[in-house]
């Protein structure tokens, strides 16, 4: 077991290599995951230790609930707030190959997530 949440982080990225070369940066206590430009993981400890928590989006939630994956679900003034991210699946945690196929729908909804907000009317970046 990695140590570390910085080593944790990087083995993510190593794990994420199918979707690009990615790089971890520290954020809000745990680490954001990225290749491109674009957001496809996040690392944070919810009480049970490091996690690599994966984007999906409308298209591949049902993917990630089929294989037994828990949403990102946190506390904030008394209620559970949720984002747009899964564990990963415990089997690809070992192995890039594993996670390949993961890696990429994660890519995947970080890259409709980035074309439906430049398609929103009045927002300019």
């Amino acid at each position: 077991m990695i140590a570390h949440p910085d080593e944790f982080a990087q083995y993510c990225c190593e794990l994420l290599s199918a979707a690009g070369p990615c790089t971890a940066r520290r954020m809000f206590g745990g680490h954001g995951i990225s290749t491109g430009g674009l957001t496809l993981a996040l690392v944070a400890d919810l009480g049970r230790g490091p996690t690599l928590w994966l984007k999906a989006g409308p298209d591949t939630r049902a993917l990630f609930e089929a294989a037994g994956c828990e949403r990102f679900t946190y506390q904030a003034k008394g209620k559970a707030r949720s984002l747009g991210f899964y564990s990963a699946p415990v089997e690809a945690m070992e192995s890039a190959r594993e996670m390949a196929h993961w890696a990429l729908l994660a890519l995947q909804a970080a890259q409709a997530a980035r074309q439906a907000k430049q398609a929103r009317p009045g927002k300019k970046k």
